[in-house]
């Protein structure tokens, strides 16, 4: 946890709708970098314009996330990369809107066509690869947003981050808070001053406000660290 910001609490109202995921947006960027601000998202013109374009009407969730925090890269485009209006594309294959890509093009994110009337709809998934096909994500885009910002930060290459590939048997429950899950395979916990991310028990990346934060963790964590 971080002083005056109740991560688990705003995660947890995050995962009941829209309006608690966009609260719990703006206080993680207020407490992890700076505050939201006018100019940080896409206007509506721009959005009205991608929709004739497509020819679709985009969920409402999507239209507020781009308009509250879309021109943000910290939170949006460090690894995986949330597309620009201009850049969303059908998959017509799939037929998936897709709103998200990896930024080597392995993985995608996207609304399957049918679900786009749906205020807040779920989400699917595809690797690249022979014969892969659109999987479930997250139950709502509110919540693939949450994981989004969150995953998209702890990968920012500034400040003091570092990754582990963890050993096996490893619980960092033990030393540091759980947080409601969001994203498939990831687990999130948090201490003072850090953030950390854990995929499928493999492996953990960590960001840290301070280098002596991160101390704490590798202290707490041992093993390999690649900064450490």
């Amino acid at each position: 946890m971080t002083e005056g910001f109740d991560m688990y609490g705003g995660m947890t109202r995050a995962l009941l709708g829209r309006e608690g995921a966009w609260a719990f947006v703006r206080d993680f960027a207020a407490c992890w970098e700076r505050p939201l601000a006018p100019g940080d998202g896409w206007d509506e013109g721009e959005v009205d314009a991608a929709e004739r374009r497509l020819g679709v009407r985009l969920p409402a969730a999507l239209r507020e996330a781009y308009g509250l925090f879309g021109r943000r890269d910290d939170l949006t485009r460090n690894h995986d990369m949330l597309l620009p209006p201009e850049e969303l594309y059908v998959d017509d294959d799939g037929g998936v809107l897709v709103y998200q890509v990896e930024n080597q093009g392995c993985a995608y994110w996207g609304v399957l066509l049918k679900d786009l009337e749906q205020d807040d709809p779920p989400t699917v998934t595809r690797l690249d690869g022979l014969g892969a096909q659109w999987e479930p994500w997250e139950a709502r885009l509110s919540v693939a947003c949450v994981a989004m910002v969150m995953s998209e930060f702890v990968l920012l290459h500034e400040g003091p981050t570092d990754y582990l590939e963890l050993e096996e048997g490893t619980d960092l429950g033990r030393a540091f808070r759980r947080l409601p899950d969001v994203g498939r395979e990831t687990r999130w916990f948090t201490g003072p001053d850090v953030l950390m991310r854990e995929i499928a028990g493999e492996f953990v990346n960590v960001r840290a406000r301070t280098g002596a934060a991160l101390d704490t963790v590798r202290e707490a964590v041992p093993g390999d660290w690649l900064e450490g």
